[in-house]
């Protein structure tokens, strides 16, 4: 066994993911209840972007964590389904913190609110940088267990399920 166990690194991302997820909720979810109550208007598309962000992270992180940890021998765990949830999340998080930094940066800002947004700003392109870890090492392990014809040192795969008149 090395000094890093994948599995260990991997579900240390994922709890750091998981923590940013939160603070990214709580930060953007203050910054939409008071443009609501100061503005009295829907607050901007892209805290509520990043709102979902979080909460698409928080429910993407059960499957990445369970399905691995649980039902590694089910078709649940597909590597391509896990791959296209990293992928999807990363996309989510690199979209919502660019918008959010852009918006804030032409606004006249000031006060604990704006410090708010631009925290949550920050936390998200850290979290982005947490995705583009988990999905590159998601990617590798697609290109690096696909199958090949021959398996098991020149012989075929004796677990290989063939279907006839498939």
């Amino acid at each position: 066994m090395g000094v890093f166990d994948a599995r260990v690194v991997v579900l240390a991302l994922r709890i750091s993911q998981a923590i940013l997820a939160i603070i990214v909720l709580g930060l953007t979810a203050y910054v939409a209840n008071w443009w609501s109550g100061y503005w009295h208007a829907m607050s901007p598309s892209q805290i509520n972007f990043l709102v979902f962000s979080a909460v698409w992270t928080i429910l993407a992180l059960l499957y990445l964590i369970v399905v691995p940890w649980r039902f590694s021998e089910t078709k649940v765990h597909h590597k391509f389904a896990i791959l296209a949830a990293e992928c999807l999340t990363m996309l989510f998080w690199f979209a919502g913190f660019i918008a959010l930094a852009v918006f804030l940066s032409d606004r006249v800002c000031f006060g604990h609110v704006c410090s708010a947004a631009k925290a949550a700003a920050v936390f998200a392109a850290i979290e982005w940088a947490l995705f583009a870890a988990t999905t590159t090492m998601a990617s590798l392990h697609v290109f690096r267990s696909r199958s090949s014809p021959v398996h098991h040192g020149g012989k075929a795969d004796p677990n290989v399920n063939l279907q006839e008149g498939v």
